[in-house]
């Protein structure tokens, strides 16, 4: 018992493996009260923040995501994840990193400050987990994950866009043309690449594999998950989930609701089964608070992370 950690886990801990006694509704938050650490030396995975929502298109808001998911994600750092049944903390080091610091009264320098932000953590050789944020950061986050994995990536993207649309102004802050400019840069591989839950219009989606919500409704999350593992193969791949994926019933704290979508029990399903995928880097985007119901979103968005990385803790163990 002496151990133990009772009350603030997040600035108490010492070790970056392990668990504290938290009351939930109490103390210093972190994502799943991991330790807040600038040092991602010795760490699996680093999970930091991008309060960014200058790009949005529509409602703001998501600036205030990763304050929001840290905050539902108390909860489930109380029990074993279900239906994992294990506490990934006892295998995979975890750190939280805090929030990608940029000024925001000087865009055209935000682009960088996430890149720099990025390459920071990944020289350590851990795997980044990132909180958003609007989904223009995935831009700069892909490009940091190509310096260090090589070029192109697979993509696995769950969103209600496809957010190809055209822009080829290189210094555009926009969160749906993200990656019409990581295809035309050679960021990703189109034909290894995969799109779900999508349910707007594009006339050209560039060659990426579209699983659409309709799709996914008629096939069901099963088949949906073999579909991605047969695209992406063992290629090295990032996955970003765009919490729009859920149809507003799920996830109403969304800058871009769209009808139609996918239920949280799908989501996760098919996150779940990702233990197959060569997984480089991840993000939840697009949580934005001030739209939010009884912090639906934010939870959604947290059981999503979570499961993200006991996904990690098992390839983890696998490679061991």
């Amino acid at each position: 018992m002496s151990d133990l950690i009772f009350g603030d886990g997040a600035i108490r801990r010492q070790s970056l493996y392990g668990s504290s006694i938290e009351n939930t509704y109490a103390g210093v938050l972190s994502f799943m009260r991991r330790t807040y650490s600038r040092d991602p030396s010795g760490a699996d995975v680093v999970i930091s923040g991008v309060p960014l929502d200058l790009a949005t298109t529509f409602r703001p808001g998501a600036r205030l995501g990763p304050a929001a998911v840290r905050a539902a994600s108390v909860q489930l750092a109380e029990l074993k994840p279900y239906p994992w049944g294990f506490d990934p903390f006892d295998d995979l080091a975890v750190i939280d990193y805090g929030d990608c610091w940029f000024d925001a009264h000087n865009p055209l320098t935000i682009h960088d400050s996430i890149l720099n932000h990025a390459r920071t953590i990944l020289a350590s050789g851990a795997t980044m987990l990132t909180l958003g944020g609007d989904h223009y950061i995935t831009y700069p986050l892909l490009k940091a994950h190509v310096e260090k994995f090589g070029a192109p990536l697979s993509l696995i993207h769950f969103d209600a866009h496809c957010d190809t649309w055209p822009d080829d102004v290189p210094e555009s802050l926009n969160h749906g043309t993200m990656f019409y400019k990581a295809v035309k840069e050679g960021l990703i591989d189109p034909n290894t690449s995969v799109q779900v839950g999508i349910r707007t219009w594009n006339d050209d989606y560039l060659g990426i594999n579209i699983l659409d919500a309709p799709w996914v409704h008629a096939n069901g999350p099963e088949a949906t998950l073999q579909r991605i593992l047969q695209i992406v193969g063992d290629r090295p791949t990032y996955l970003t989930f765009d919490i729009d994926c859920l149809d507003p019933a799920f996830a109403p704290g969304t800058g871009t609701p769209v009808a139609g979508g996918l239920s949280s029990a799908q989501a996760l399903h098919i996150v779940r089964g990702m233990a197959p995928v060569n997984l480089v880097g991840m993000d939840v985007v697009e949580v934005s608070p001030p739209f939010d119901q009884s912090e639906l979103t934010a939870i959604a968005a947290a059981h999503l992370a979570v499961d993200m990385l006991c996904v990690l803790r098992n390839r983890k163990l696998q490679r061991a």
